[in-house]
């Protein structure tokens, strides 16, 4: 698919994965909507790819709403690369014998796996409206997994839960929306040399990266955002879930 002139919506874009995907992305001449709640480092990014930054919050409507007429402004929405998400670890079943906070769980599933498909729904909508490409096609979603949807460790049920969920989503959703010309696919990362990690100690980010397969080591933002744009630009991929992991297998903890 060709996306020089196109407009991109890439949610979580204000950090990690989102971030070098906003920037990739801009290297083909996309215009980038950067969604995200992290006000400072959105504005930073969308500044730094000549794009747009919307303070929205996946799970609402009118806000993500608000992020796809702005980009659907700026060119034909043609790319929406889903990278919001959060992993706060809790226990089926705590040491102290209390049971997973209901809330918390909840709130894992409505950022993560509602607030994925909250911007399937309304970015679909801009895309069908598109005039067609080659091949009909008018559009291309990522979607991001992760490896905990197929090896959930210790501590992640309602993580691997919201991650499986999107997994589950890629190809009913690629099925909907073939007769728009709009192919889904989703990449499920495994460990990532991402904000999320960065709080560790070196020792203990080592000991994760050992426990990948080949090459030893973490995988890093650059890596996630050069799949995405394969995936966005390659015609024939749809309907597909990607581990991009290193061979990586998850042990319990």
């Amino acid at each position: 698919m060709e996306i020089a002139g196109t407009a991109a919506l890439v949610t979580g874009g204000a950090s990690g994965l989102g971030a070098a995907t906003a920037r990739r992305l801009a290297v083909d001449g996309v215009k980038i909507v950067v969604v995200d709640l992290q006000d400072d480092l959105g504005e930073a990014v969308a500044d730094q790819v000549g794009g747009m930054y919307v303070h929205a919050d996946v799970t609402d409507a009118d806000q993500v709403q608000a992020g796809v007429n702005a980009a659907a402004q700026m060119g034909p929405l043609r790319i929406l690369v889903n990278c919001a998400g959060v992993a706060p670890p809790a226990r089926t079943l705590s040491r102290d014998g209390e049971p997973h906070d209901l809330r918390h769980f909840e709130q894992v599933i409505a950022i993560n796996l509602v607030g994925t498909f909250n911007c399937v729904r309304l970015a679909a909508v801009a895309m069908a409206k598109n005039d067609p490409l080659d091949n009909g096609e008018r559009g291309a979603i990522v979607n991001t997994a992760s490896v905990a949807a197929f090896d959930g460790q210790i501590g992640q049920a309602a993580y691997s839960a919201s991650k499986g969920g999107i997994v589950g989503l890629t190809l009913p959703i690629a099925r909907d929306l073939s007769s728009v010309g709009v192919r889904v696919n989703t990449i499920a990362p495994g460990i990532m040399d991402t904000p999320m990690l960065a709080g560790l100690p070196e020792p203990a980010k080592e000991s994760l990266a050992e426990q990948v397969l080949f090459p030893k080591r973490l995988g890093t933002t650059e890596e996630f955002a050069d799949l995405a744009h394969f995936l966005v630009t390659h015609s024939y991929m749809n309907g597909e879930t990607i581990r991009m992991d290193g061979g990586i297998r998850m042990a319990p903890k």
